[in-house]
């Protein structure tokens, strides 16, 4: 009984639980189709809603897709650069006619450097920092230093003087004489027009070697008067002095031993400034006595012939008592017949101002002042009242500036050494005395551009002759094969001769073409003369209106040279006969 009553029991409990299991997954099942369509509704909803979106908005997503790919185009295409053309501020580019007048100016040096025995080299244009360093005094401050890189440190060469003495010291050179023509490079002050530059050539002639005292120095003189006089510059004065009266000098009036090089700089401005302004500088900024500034005016500003300014210092007992002025003035005692021998002692004078502000000259010391070049008496006022209306930097184009030396020179006997080591024995090897001379080429050109009336000759290119041919109807092609030819024997004979690139050519444009460069002599080829074997030279720029002569083809080199002649024209430049 009791069995069947547990079993009854577990029958209505599992009939209890399956009824609440069914109705419970019905349950659920209901609210899963409830949630399923409305989660479907919802989903349409929220799907209709995201596309009125989208399309509402596709412009302005489309905008900013088209805004991204121009960025990008942008940043992958560079702006173009627009360029400031002009060159660096105290240079300048050569052409046409300056370029002829300054070739001519070197072809010139060239021929007188090589009638005295010279050879020439070349340096690097740029040197060893070290080797430059201490040599220019106060104006070491103008030496370009090109930037560290991390390994030798270099600078552009100031003159060609110093990379001539390590040249000799580095080689073991004992005697030589060179030329040497390049650029050299200096933070100066630029004045365009007055041929001061930063970049600029220099033609330089030296001797190295010990000789007999004065006879190299006083031909440094005679080159340099035969270099101006031969450029047609003939109204100059080359100012001659000596470093050793100059050191006897300062001695003499009380300067200590390491202000001379200082107060030297100072005297040496005074080709620029009047007394006054120098002995101010000297004082104040030299820390010099005024008692040792005036005694020092006394010398200072004596000049004239060479005799009569070597009576006077001969006669001064204090002076002549000074070792060092005593052997500067014999030496120019010396000096002064040579330059009779010459026949250009009028062209000196000895002037105590000269002191020439580079530290390597050691005795005679010389510099070439035109009445072109030198600046008015009133220049220093005027310039420095200029100074106030012109800012750091700029260019000075004052009309109060003058050109400055176009020449200069002297003697260093010491600077060989500086770049000798010891020799063998432990002891330093010996020096090598020298002397030169040094053209100014912008300077002296910015001379020569002032004679208007030469310069107008001049004409950049040196075409001599011009071929040409005349002709006409169905058959006739030109004769470009036979211009080339008579072009040919032309220039076999070494003259300078052009024809049109084309093979016919209207007549007056080939007369434009020869006149445009300034020609002076046409070879014309007549269709029928030349089949005749005849050829015609005209000489052009006459204002002629003759055919010229006719000749036989295989005389066109002598009647070329022969008209030449008579024309008195070389057809390179009229520089070059100065």
């Amino acid at each position: 009984m009791k069995r069947n009553s547990e079993k009854f029991d577990r029958n209505l409990i599992k009939s209890f639980f399956g009824s609440f299991m069914r109705a419970f997954i019905q349950v659920v099942k209901t609210n899963l189709r409830s949630f399923r369509t409305m989660s479907t509704e919802a989903t349409a909803s929220v799907s209709k809603a995201a596309a009125s979106a989208t399309n509402s908005e596709k412009p302005v997503l489309n905008a900013e897709k088209k805004q991204v790919k121009s960025d990008h185009a942008r940043k992958g295409k560079k702006k173009p650069h627009h360029f400031n053309l002009k060159v660096p501020k105290g240079t300048k580019d050569w052409a046409d006619q300056d370029m002829v007048i300054r070739e001519a100016i070197f072809k010139k040096l060239t021929a007188i450097f090589r009638e005295h025995g010279g050879v020439t080299i070349d340096t690097p244009v740029f040197e060893l920092r070290e080797i430059l360093e201490g040599k220019y005094g106060e104006d070491s401050k103008l030496i370009y230093n090109l930037e560290d890189q991390g390994g030798e440190l270099t600078s552009l060469r100031y003159d060609l003087t110093v990379p001539f003495a390590r040249y000799v010291a580095m080689n073991g050179i004992e005697k030589m004489k060179r030329y040497h023509i390049a650029k050299v490079y200096r933070r100066d002050q630029p004045a365009m027009t007055k041929g001061r530059m930063r970049e600029f050539y220099q033609c330089d002639f030296d001797v190295a070697g010990e000789y007999d005292s004065m006879v190299p120095d006083a031909e440094m003189l005679k080159i340099m008067v035969d270099g101006l006089t031969q450029l047609g510059i003939n109204k100059f004065k080359i100012k001659l002095n000596n470093r050793k009266i100059l050191d006897g000098i300062f001695k003499v009036c009380g300067v200590k031993d390491k202000d001379v090089r200082r107060v030297s700089s100072a005297v040496d401005k005074l080709d620029k400034l009047p007394w006054a302004d120098v002995k101010k500088e000297m004082c104040e900024e030299k820390n010099q006595p005024e008692e040792v500034a005036d005694l020092i005016g006394q010398y200072v500003k004596l000049s004239g012939p060479i005799r009569d300014l070597l009576a006077k210092l001969k006669a001064d007992d204090k002076l002549m008592s000074n070792e060092s002025a005593n052997e500067g003035i014999s030496e120019i005692e010396a000096m002064a017949d040579y330059l009779e021998a010459f026949k250009i002692d009028n062209y000196i004078s000895f002037d105590m101002s000269l002191a020439r502000g580079l530290d390597y000259y050691t005795g005679v010391i010389y510099e070439c002042v035109t009445e072109q070049s030198a600046p008015p008496k009133d220049a220093a006022e005027k310039k420095a009242k200029a100074k106030h209306h012109k800012s750091k930097g700029d260019e000075d184009a004052s009309e109060y500036v003058g050109v400055g030396s176009i020449a200069a020179g002297g003697r260093y006997d010491n600077l060989v050494g500086m770049f000798l080591g010891t020799n063998s024995k432990g002891k330093k090897a010996k020096s090598i005395p020298c002397v030169g001379v040094s053209f100014g080429v912008e300077r002296i050109f910015s001379l020569i551009k002032q004679r208007s009336e030469l310069v107008k000759k001049v004409r950049p290119v040196s075409t001599q002759v011009f071929v040409m041919a005349f002709g006409g109807g169905k058959d006739w092609n030109g004769l470009l094969p036979e211009r080339m030819a008579i072009a040919a024997k032309l220039w076999d004979a070494g003259i300078e001769t052009e024809y049109m690139y084309k093979k016919k050519v209207n007549p007056r444009k080939q007369f434009d073409a020869a006149e445009k460069v300034g020609c002076p002599l046409a070879v014309i080829l007549g269709k029928q003369e030349f089949a005749d074997g005849k050829i015609r030279v005209k000489e052009l720029g006459t204002g002629q209106t003759d055919e010229g002569d006719l000749v036989p083809i295989d005389d066109v080199v002598k009647e070329v040279r022969k008209h030449l002649d008579s024309l008195n024209d070389d057809g390179v430049d009229e520089v070059s006969r100065l």
